[in-house]
């Protein structure tokens, strides 16, 4: 076999060509332009102590921010109608059951019967115009 190239099993990969880090390491919630400022959320389930639980992903002063869906007063999920995350002004996060309202990006109530409480928040980054959570 001498003088013949050696080729790569399938579960090696070719050197300097690795497992993005995005894909590795965390999980795919949608496309960045899946989210406007201030505009509808994108729902989606995730890990939390073991247990799968309703979350969702905002974008807000150009961040994006995610949080589980969950208010701090009770545990109701905050959307009124799905991916209705934010106030009529698009300035808070609001809870549809109590009025709860929460600054985007902290999650820390800001005014109603939970005040002080925050939101769960998660993880998570853009990258490649995609949105993930970490898995760590």
């Amino acid at each position: 076999m001498a003088g013949k190239k050696r080729l790569n099993a399938p579960s090696e990969r070719p050197s300097g060509l690795s497992q993005r880090p995005a894909e590795a390491s965390a999980s795919l919630i949608c496309a960045s332009s899946d989210l406007a400022d201030g505009g509808d959320g994108i729902r989606f389930e995730a890990e939390c102590n073991g247990l799968t639980a309703p979350a969702f992903a905002i974008r807000h002063g150009g961040r994006v921010y995610a949080y589980l869906n969950r208010c701090a007063h009770i545990a109701m999920e905050l959307d009124w109608k799905p991916g209705k995350f934010f106030d009529t002004d698009g300035e808070y996060l609001i809870c549809s059951t109590h009025g709860a309202l929460y600054a985007p990006e902290s999650g820390a109530c800001r005014g109603g019967p939970c005040r002080g409480a925050t939101l769960t928040g998660l993880k998570v980054f853009e990258a490649d115009g995609k949105v993930y959570m970490r898995k760590d």
